[in-house]
């Protein structure tokens, strides 16, 4: 049986797909599973050895060069000569349940209960039926399981084993990490600037736990904040641009991250590794909380079926909060690296 998967972005959102691949294998072991994504996104998928293929596409590009429609329609039905036996739409997009029709005839995704873009459902030949306001990762467990005629549990979930994989070959980290010091990485950035937990906290939490922290970020701004942040204390590195498999890599040897509401803050969930996740303008069912990855929440109340862009109250969460977890994260027993 061959089927592909359809889960275009983001990163945080792959991530939460792709802990399903080692339960769809362990029930279908014959199985080949494809995973089309958006190409800047495809280096969170290389190497993982449950996907045959990755096949990329690029409608981000659509939005500022519509004529790019063509060639974009043309690649995807290119990919059809694979000739899948099901497409799974993870997204429940109109983008994504297009790309998936166009994959082949027999698709399955969300019914028009379960997202917010409800005409999607009408391209799905089958539908799953689980509440958006659910946790997320259930979400796209139920959605990538059950087409396939079986369930993935939270006990499994919970029992996962790590799913991303970096070639540590490709990159030196000797200068960052030291051999009898813990190492903390701070994820500074988001999406929106409401969802960045200020940089003056996270100095805090630095001259606090004095250790060996690391910032990762992935722009001019909030590479400046990083610069800023390594000023006020010398606990503080900056991390030098990282691609999809260093960012892997950085991660898997660290013993805690700590970090906004995305996507690499997700791949220490992923990679099981110690994790401080900060929510404010958005709902705390998006993670899995672990005996090893946390989350701290601002007051605001959230509607998951309309984010308050605005709702700043990240700002006011106590980084002493997140000092105490990362104290007794940091006194676990640290787990194999990659």
């Amino acid at each position: 049986m061959r089927i592909a998967i359809v889960k275009l972005s983001a990163l945080g959102d792959i991530v939460h797909a792709m802990v399903a691949l080692q339960f769809i294998k362990a029930n279908h072991p014959g199985i080949e599973i494809d995973w089309i994504v958006e190409e800047r996104f495809s280096g969170v998928l290389v190497d993982n050895p449950d996907i045959s293929q990755i096949l990329t596409v690029d409608l981000k590009t659509l939005k500022t060069k519509k004529s790019a429609i063509i060639t974009e329609i043309s690649k995807v039905r290119s990919y059809t000569k694979r000739q899948y036996d099901l497409v799974i739409d993870a997204q429940g997009l109109l983008k994504s349940a297009i790309t998936a029709r166009l994959l082949g005839n027999q698709v399955a995704g969300f019914d028009k209960h379960s997202i917010r873009e409800k005409a999607a459902a009408w391209l799905y030949s089958q539908t799953v039926s689980c509440p958006y306001h659910e946790n997320t990762i259930g979400r796209n467990a139920a959605v990538l399981s059950h087409p396939l005629g079986f369930t993935i549990s939270p006990e499994e979930i919970l029992a996962k084993k790590p799913f991303l994989y970096a070639d540590f070959q490709a990159i030196n980290l000797d200068a960052y990490f030291q051999r009898k010091r813990p190492t903390i990485v701070f994820v500074i950035g988001s999406t929106w600037p409401s969802r960045n937990y200020p940089p003056e906290k996270f100095v805090n939490i630095a001259k606090a736990l004095q250790e060996n922290c690391l910032v990762i970020w992935g722009n001019a701004q909030e590479k400046s904040k990083a610069e800023w942040m390594s000023t006020q204390s010398a606990n503080i590195k900056v991390m030098p641009p990282l691609n999809l498999n260093a960012l892997k890599a950085v991660i898997a040897k660290s013993n805690l991250v700590i970090g906004n509401d995305t996507g690499p803050t997700h791949f220490a969930w992923a990679l099981n590794r110690p994790s401080i996740t900060i929510f404010g303008p958005t709902p705390v069912n998006r993670v899995y909380q672990t005996a090893i990855n946390k989350t701290v929440k601002s007051k605001s109340i959230v509607n998951p079926y309309k984010l308050n862009k605005n709702d700043d109250s990240i700002k006011d969460i106590d980084e002493r909060l997140i000092i105490d977890q990362a104290r007794m994260l940091l006194t676990t027993p640290d787990l194999e690296t990659y």
